[in-house]
Order: C-alpha cells, then structure tokens, then sequence
C-alpha cells in the first residue's frame, strides 16, 4: 500500500544539508505524485473518451490508406514536439511547473467544448484536436518534472509507476464512461462532449488545490553563470561538473547554474549522459511503429466485428495498469536501463507474433499483453531515467528535449511502416520493423549510460 505524504515538499536534512523531498521514506509516494496522478486519471477519462474510435474513423469509414493513416497518426503524435520545448523552457525559467502544466490541462479541457460547438464541421473538428494535441504537449514535461522533483532519486521509478498506473486508469475507463453514454443517450454525441469537458475540468481543479507550486529545490534567479570549480570533473570532459554521488545519480553539469541559459534546451546536449539516453530514445522511437496500426493489423488477421475495434486499447491499458508499478520497482532496485530495454524486446515479441502463424485468441491475447509490458517497462521508466542527469533548474526542459526526440522519431516511424505496408503489403512492412528495432535495441544497449541500483 503506498501512503502519501501530507508534509512540506522539500524538508531540511539536518544531518546532511541536502534537502528531503515529501515521502522519501522507503515505500511511501509524495503526496504531489499522487495529486497529479488524480489529475491524470481524470483527465485521461476525458481525452480517452473521444479518442478511442479515432483509427476505426479514419481508416475503416473514410477509407484512409495506410500510407496516409501513418502520416496523420505520426502528426497526430508528433505536433506536440515544438510546444513541448516551449512549454519545459517556460516552466523552468521561472520555476513555474504548476502554471505551465495547468495551462495544459486547462486547454485540453477547453478543446471538448471546441467538439461540441464545431458539430460535423471538419475544420472545426481538426482545431478542437489540434488543441488538445498543444494542451498535451505544453503540460507533459513540467508535470514529468514535478514528479520527478517531489520523489527521492532513489524511488523515481515507482514514483513515476504510481503515476502512470493511474494515468492507465484513466485510459481504461475513458472507453468505457463513452460507451455507457452512447448506449444511455441513444448515440448523443453532445453527451459524451459534455461529459468530457467535466472531467477535464475536474482535473484542472485538483491540480490547483492539490499540488504545491515550488517543490525540489529554489527557483531559477536571474545573474551570471557560475563557472564550474575546478577539479571537479568527473572524467567526461566538458560533459559534467560535478560527479555523481553513489545512490543519488544527480549529476552537475556546466551552465545549469543560475546562468542565463537555465532553461536552454540545447545547452542540455553538452551533457554526454543525457545526450547518449536522448539517442537511444530517439533511435527506438524511430522502430516503434504506433498502437494504432498493430491494432489495425489485428483486426484485419482475426477479422472480428468492427463494433469491438475501440476496446482493443483496453487490453494493452490493463496490462500496463498492473504492471507500471512493478516494472518502476524493479527499474529502481536493478537499474532503469534493464527493464527500458526489456520492454522494447516485449514489443519486438508483438511484431514477431503478428508474422508468425499463430491465429485466434492466442494472437489477440498475445499482442495486447505485449504492448501492455512495452508500455509499463518504458514510459514513465524513461523518465526516471534521465531525471537523474539533468539538474532540478533544468528538469522539464531536460524532459521536454527528451519527449520531443522520442515523438518525431516515432512520427517517422509511422510514416514509414504506413509507406511499407502500402507500397510492399504488410508481411513486409512488418518484417522491416522487426529488423529496425533489432537493430536499434542493439545501439540503445551500447549507448544507454548504466543507472545506480538501489542495494
């Protein structure tokens, strides 16, 4: 059972000097963790619950071909990237996490209400989306960021576990609530709208009460960059600062001071840690070919009833539901980097599953239970991954770098797996991402830095 912290954000250590974030205690979560994991949860509710049916909608009744339902799907998850940067820098040029994420949230909200008023309208649909798609990408990294920054370094795994199991929440009974809607109010689409932008909503008033405005450590101040001392390298060269003390993984590097370029995202690429986790991120992203068509491909092998193709996410979501935690556990007593690559091996067993013969329920249950452990051994695990090699000052925009990486190599990725499939069929397409995340799982392992265990 994880118990919150009700206690200040950060604590003086009296014994050590440093700080002491809320619910360092072995086996407790911060209580702002899972305050943003309640917004989160809610708020997940509110996007899944408009989302679902996206790819049954494009493909299936407008007639997309692949081709052109890999280039919306990548844009779709790949707009975010520019607004991601803005959004890391502006949270941390004046310690603003809060403002900044409840800005995101807020638009997110605001974007249901765009559904409602734009009717059939195309154009109008497409903007509501388009905001949404922003809201997302402006508030991802500095909530990543205040997680991160409310958890010891030893706990980021299962802090950034609880959260994204809650998050899963969310996902799983998003379907569902719009579901029961549609049955309820004889296909009223204005209900499911409404509803929407009520949880959304909900999610914006738990963010404002319930997480603190500052946690970790002060708020960036203005003045000239403090030059590194010397003597203090760490063997990398320009790379770092100050060496990483054992158990902590927090690492120095030059220019996160309180110089000017606090905030700058591309200053964050002279480290070499955080450089190496960005390629190895971006170069599986790139072999990562999107959710949307691994659940095409399933309806086309298995052939059910379309009326089921928006509870195929359901699945994957349980699966990540039971295992984020677990998975952020083991990232934290083992290393990050081991269940990371591990989880992009389950994802290379779902590729191999849909070449292979195998049919029916196996099929089905096999690929759902593979992208879920993909799903709970990477993504909030990443995160926990490269908070430790970034500073506190330059946190979210550390995270926003890293997302946005990570996006625009995964909306190549899209593009391409849907130019394969159109141009040479889908055995081929399938055999081709199998090869490029073969191969990328091969550099990842050479470029990921080793991660300190917990004993």
């Amino acid at each position: 059972m994880y118990l919150a912290s009700t206690g200040a954000a950060t604590k003086g250590d009296a014994a050590t000097g440093t700080p002491e974030r809320s619910g360092a205690r072995r086996g407790r979560v911060a209580g702002p963790v899972l305050a943003l994991g309640a917004v989160s949860l809610v708020t997940d509710i509110s996007s899944e619950m408009v989302t679902a049916v996206l790819p049954l909608y494009f493909v299936l009744q407008l007639g997309l071909s692949p081709l052109q339902f890999g280039f919306l799907d990548g844009l779709y998850n790949g707009v975010t990237a520019l607004v991601r940067l803005a959004g890391g820098y502006a949270a941390d040029r004046g310690g603003r996490h809060k403002l900044v994420a409840g800005g995101g949230y807020a638009l997110s909200a605001l974007s249901r209400l765009g559904l409602l008023l734009a009717g059939g309208a195309t154009a109008g649909i497409g903007a509501a989306l388009a905001a949404d798609r922003i809201g997302k990408g402006v508030r991802t990294a500095p909530r990543d960021a205040l997680i991160s920054l409310s958890s010891p370094p030893d706990a980021l795994g299962r802090a950034f576990g609880v959260h994204r199991a809650m998050d899963t929440t969310g996902a799983l009974l998003g379907p569902l609530a719009a579901f029961a809607l549609l049955w309820a109010t004889a296909d009223a689409y204005d209900a499911v709208f409404v509803v929407s932008f009520c949880f959304g909503l909900l999610g914006v008033l738990i963010l404002v009460a319930f997480v603190p405005g500052h946690l970790g450590g002060p708020a960036p101040l203005p003045g000239p960059r403090s030059a590194p001392a010397a003597g203090t390298g760490t063997g990398t060269g320009k790379d770092t600062a100050t060496a990483t003390a054992p158990g902590t993984g927090t690492a120095t590097a030059p220019g996160t001071g309180t110089g000017t370029d606090t905030g700058r995202a591309l200053g964050l690429l002279r480290i070499l840690a955080f450089r190496r986790v960005l390629v190895a991120a971006a170069l599986l992203g790139a072999a990562t070919i999107g959710d949307s068509f691994l659940y095409l491909l399933l309806q086309r092998r298995l052939d059910f009833a379309i009326s089921w193709f928006p509870l195929l996410p359901l699945g994957s979501a349980a699966v990540y539901l039971l295992l984020a935690v677990p998975a952020g556990r083991l990232a934290d007593r083992a290393g990050r980097r081991v269940p990371f690559l591990a989880g992009h091996v389950a994802l290379l067993g779902g590729y191999l599953l849909l070449l292979s013969p195998t049919d029916g329920w196996p099929l089905l249950i096999g690929v759902l239970l593979l992208l879920g452990i993909f799903y709970a051994a990477t993504d909030g695990v990443l995160m926990a991954l490269v908070a430790p090699v970034v500073t506190e000052r330059r946190r979210a925009s550390g995270m926003a770098v890293l997302q946005t990486g990570q996006a625009l190599a995964r909306l190549l990725a899209a593009a391409g797996f849907g130019a394969a499939w159109t141009l040479w069929g889908v055995g081929t397409a399938l055999t081709c991402a199998v090869l490029a995340l073969t191969v990328a799982l091969a550099g990842a392992a050479v470029l990921l830095p080793p991660s300190e265990r917990r004993p």
